[in-house]
């Protein structure tokens, strides 16, 4: 009779007795709601899944050709004081890979190599680079690509961000409509 007194006068420790196993396969299942987005964006950092989304094909870059693409479909993100950026992705064309140095992307023409912008990582079929993307950039600007190439040669190319990224433009139109 002592024992049963003690539970009662112990409502937590009478409730976790009671109902332990079920918050132990609460405790399991709630991870495993999160499991789809997790293999999805794994998928998708491994090239497995394409490019990404907007995927704008066989841009002519001089004598070489890329396709660019935004990873997601979604506004840029903010990185604390650095500003907002957005991912892209792109893939050399098979045969121009051994023959480009390095690929650029920039908002608004370059003035020099020097300016050319962010650079692309990774392997010639899925590069990736942070664009940052400020507030006031205005919703009809090009987006830049610079190739340079072994020989020293540097080929450029433009493409309307409206078309690289749209929901960009709708988070550029929704900022110019705060200030």
């Amino acid at each position: 009779m002592s024992q049963a007194h003690t539970l009662a006068q112990r409502p937590l420790k009478q409730f976790w007795l009671k109902w332990r196993f079920h918050l132990n396969i609460l405790l399991i299942l709630i991870p495993l709601g999160f499991m789809p987005q997790y293999f999805a964006d794994a998928k998708l950092f491994r090239g497995e899944a394409g490019l990404g989304a907007n995927v704008i094909r066989d841009i002519k870059v001089g004598p070489y050709s890329l396709d660019l693409a935004e990873m997601r479909d979604e506004a840029p993100q903010a990185d604390g004081p650095a500003g907002y950026f957005k991912v892209f992705n792109a893939a050399l064309c098979k045969g121009c890979a051994q023959e480009v140095k390095a690929t650029y992307l920039r908002i608004g023409k370059p003035r020099s190599l020097r300016a050319a912008g962010t650079i692309f990582f990774g392997a010639p079929y899925h590069m990736g680079t942070s664009l940052p993307i400020a507030p006031r950039t205005r919703p009809d600007a090009q987006v830049w690509i610079t190739l340079e190439g072994w020989d020293g040669s540097m080929h450029q190319a433009s493409v309307p961000l409206a078309q690289a990224s749209p929901a960009t433009v709708a988070w550029l139109k929704k900022q110019g409509g705060n200030k």
